[in-house]
């Protein structure tokens, strides 16, 4: 065993005869330990609510998403579909329609998102999970339906049972009408309410989704579609293959994935996680303070030992070397305790949610996510605080009484 470890250890475990110093040092550990496991909880947590939001968006949001550059609607279908299909892991391919329009029911109206949508749409997306009232339908018995965001449904009082009052939607012609009538420069669809569907503001407040048929026959654009959404076999391969249908289908095209789409929502989720781990840090920092006043004491009360070591032969590397060896001591048992205890509290929470929300949030627990990349940044920063910590006294107070030993 190296002499400086030995020696280090036997410092820390061994009763002192100032207990102070001992105080000390257990204080320093539980300090580290309790800052280091606040650390894993609360990455795994904003890890969790990051998959949770990304799941969410996945009900409405494909892998994989294709627009035109340099035109709002796309009708080469058939061409496009065989270099889509060209390219190996795309397991699915759904065409859509997202446009502005004008819906009155009664005396109210609202300006909404028609978003027209095919069959397949439902296979990439599952939307038809996040329905919360009535079911997932387009069409039944030669009548368009639709299914409303809940936001919407509530601010028009829209009834799922109610098959009555007529829901239009109005959306202007395309190119120059000459008519007398304003309603000629309008197109028209009548739909049924079909369900009501809960995601979160920003889609509830916004989305009617219609059968694209519908959608086509609103917007005047029959047989064009604006949007092309695909998902894929394997979600690791995502980026390659996205990629690849850039290189496929060229510069006339934008294909972004799920994150990209959402780019501001996920890079505020990420820098949330950031500045949560800064402050974590900066109270880790600290924390360590600890070891300075433990490892200045130690120093203090250890200084016949250092006069014996020198005496006997130690350097002032060697001697140096100690109390480093017990700065380590002291940090990396705080640190590998509060790993441990973060795991523990973390496994708790996804085995028996202990935190949960209420009745009315999306999720009905607090979502725990571990991942390895965040125990490697706490361990090291947590390591290289307390390194940086035990530098200081160590390097001052054994080089003055070394000092004082040659005098």
């Amino acid at each position: 065993m190296n002499l400086s470890f030995f020696i280090a250890k036997r410092y820390l475990i061994s009763k002192k005869s100032n207990n102070a110093i001992n105080v000390i040092s257990w204080i320093s550990i539980v300090a580290i330990a309790v800052t280091t496991a606040a650390l894993i909880i609360v990455l795994s947590a904003m890890n969790g609510l990051t998959s949770v939001v990304a799941d969410l968006y996945h009900a409405i949001e494909p892998d994989l998403k294709i627009t035109a550059t340099d035109s709002k609607y796309m009708t080469e279908k058939k061409e496009l579909t065989e270099k889509i299909n060209s390219v190996e892991g795309i397991n699915g391919i759904s065409y859509s329609i997202e446009e502005n329009a004008l819906m009155k029911i009664d005396d109210k109206q609202a300006i909404v998102t028609i978003k027209g949508v095919d069959d397949d749409f439902k296979n990439l997306t599952h939307f038809d999970t996040v329905v919360v009232d009535g079911v997932y339908r387009f069409i039944y018995n030669n009548q368009y339906y639709g299914v409303f965001g809940r936001g919407i449904a509530n601010r028009l009082d829209i009834n799922i049972n109610d098959f009555i009052s007529p829901i239009s939607i109005y959306a202007p012609v395309r190119g120059k009408v000459e008519s007398i009538n304003p309603e000629d420069a309008f197109n028209k669809i009548t739909i049924s309410p079909a369900g009501i569907f809960s995601l979160n503001d920003d889609f509830d407040y916004k989305y009617v989704l219609v059968d694209l048929k519908a959608a086509q026959q609103l917007f005047d654009c029959q047989d064009a579609f604006s949007i092309i959404e695909l998902s894929v076999k394997n979600k690791d391969q995502l980026n390659s293959i996205q990629k690849q249908l850039q290189e496929k289908l060229g510069s006339g095209y934008i294909i972004k994935n799920r994150y990209q789409v959402n780019d501001v929502l996920f890079k505020t989720l990420e820098t949330e996680k950031l500045w949560t781990f800064l402050i974590l840090a900066f109270i880790l920092v600290i924390a360590t303070f600890n070891i300075i006043g433990a490892l200045t004491m130690l120093i203090i009360e250890k200084k016949k030992d250092i006069k014996t070591l020198y005496n006997l032969g130690a350097d002032q590397k060697l001697i140096q070397n100690i109390f480093m060896q017990e700065g380590f001591l002291i940090t990396s048992g705080g640190a590998l305790t509060g790993l441990l205890i973060g795991t523990i509290v973390c496994i708790l929470q996804q085995q028996f949610h202990l935190v949960t929300f209420d009745d009315q949030s999306v999720i009905a627990y607090y979502p725990i996510k571990m991942e390895i990349k965040d125990f490697f940044w706490v361990l090291g920063v947590v390591m290289g605080i307390g390194f940086l910590a035990a530098i200081y006294p160590v390097r001052i107070f054994t080089k003055n009484d070394l000092v004082h030993l040659n005098e």
